[in-house]
């Protein structure tokens, strides 16, 4: 078996997988269409499942040091009224650790500072990919920053993982049939505080008619905000936290304190897409799909960065035990894809019960059955997908011995 690779994307799963492929043994090469990783992005919440697949990966420790544990807060309506409590302390004790928050680019950097400078190939776009040659993968890249502008440079690898986001240029290659990703019907406005604030809550989410606004406090007393609203793909507004503003008058503190706390250049503006059609396969000959190029979700459970970094290490684990690049896919795509489309549909209907519940007496019913349900509910449903064990990796080789001058 040989052990070259070429990961198509360096986001949290694409990072996470050459983590994994390098602590089995593979020498492994990032290619990334961004001229520049400038960690854009605004925070992020990462349950046991999502922490325990950083564990496997050695980058656990660091994460949980930058993050801060989501112990308090909860969902509430607009008058600020609890439909739900967070018990992080119970989570913590069902599972080791509580969810926790930490923002989208300290994750990046940390995950980037696992890996050699020279693995990341950034700038570079992916223009051809093929699978003629069986046992052989190759990719043409073009432009990059090991590559004279406008030329190519032929990479050859033993197995390509596409980690290249919902709009998954392979993922259509792949598999022309499929239709691709479909707007989910909410679009989501987001942005980091420019400076810490006094929250009485770890992570909170309130639900409207239509709408969603929630927070992540992090360790240095700002918080990411983001804005769910129903609404038509490709609309967009020219003064954003003013729109928000209006939006949300009226909503319970901190909503007008973190809009308040945020520049409006900082606004980060996307449509929340999906795959409502599930892939046949997360593979095809040599090439694994992996995080939402594989099954792009809606946000509604927290899961989708967790999904990728569990794809990440049973990935390296089905190829660490040995046997040719082919048995491993497949195990890969037998283990992956059932639990990771299950979360996919958990997640959809997750939405359609919360954030995207828009007539008056839905929302009410929603309501009064939340504020009566028993106190481990909420436990149980996020145990649901949270619960997850990663197989176990091989330890890194030792570093080499450095000789004293």
């Amino acid at each position: 078996m040989g052990n070259i690779a070429v990961v198509v994307g360096a986001g949290i799963g694409g990072l996470a997988a050459a983590i994994g492929l390098r602590r089995v043994g593979w020498e492994v090469t990032v290619v990334e269409r961004a001229p520049l990783l400038d960690d854009a992005g605004a925070g992020i919440s990462l349950a046991a499942n999502g922490i325990r697949a950083l564990d496997a990966l050695g980058v656990g420790t660091a994460v949980r040091a930058a993050a801060r544990g989501q112990y308090t807060g909860g969902t509430r309506t607009p008058d600020g009224t609890w439909l739900a409590r967070m018990d992080g302390a119970a989570l913590e004790r069902a599972l080791g650790t509580p969810i926790v928050g930490i923002p989208r680019a300290t994750l990046h950097r940390l995950l980037r500072a696992e890996l050699p400078p020279e693995t990341l190939v950034v700038g570079a776009e992916v223009t051809e990919l093929d699978r003629a040659e069986p046992g052989r993968v190759r990719i043409r890249a073009n432009g990059g920053d090991r590559v004279a502008g406008g030329t190519e440079v032929e990479l050859e690898a033993d197995l390509v993982v596409a980690a290249d986001g919902v709009d998954s240029r392979t993922r259509a290659a792949l598999f022309p049939d499929h239709p691709g990703p479909a707007y989910s019907g909410s679009t989501v406005l987001r942005a980091l505080t420019d400076r810490p604030l006094d929250l009485s809550s770890d992570f909170e989410i309130t639900w409207g008619h239509g709408a969603e606004f929630g927070h992540i406090a992090f360790t240095d007393g700002r918080a990411e905000w983001h804005a769910v609203l129903n609404s038509p793909a490709g609309v967009r507004h020219t003064d954003p936290l003013g729109e928000l503003r209006g939006r949300f008058a009226g909503w319970h503190e901190p909503i007008p304190q973190l809009l308040d706390a945020t520049r409006p250049e900082d606004v980060l503006h996307h449509d929340i897409h999906e795959l409502t059609t599930p892939l046949p396969s997360f593979v095809a000959g040599r090439v694994a799909l992996l995080g939402d190029a594989a099954h792009a979700m809606t946000p509604n459970l927290g899961q989708g960065a967790c999904q990728a970094l569990e794809d990440a290490v049973v990935l390296a684990s089905a190829l660490a035990r040995g046997g040719d690049v082919d048995s491993a896919l497949r195990a890969y795509d037998a283990e992956r894809r059932p639990r990771s489309q299950a979360v996919t549909v958990a997640a959809r209907k997750a939405g359609r019960m919360g954030q995207q519940l828009s007539a008056p007496g839905a929302v009410a019913l929603r309501n009064t059955a939340m504020r009566l349900a028993p106190s481990g509910a909420t436990l149980r449903m996020i145990l649901r997908h949270a619960d997850w064990m990663p197989p176990r990796l091989p330890e890194p080789p030792p570093a080499p011995a450095t000789r004293p001058e």
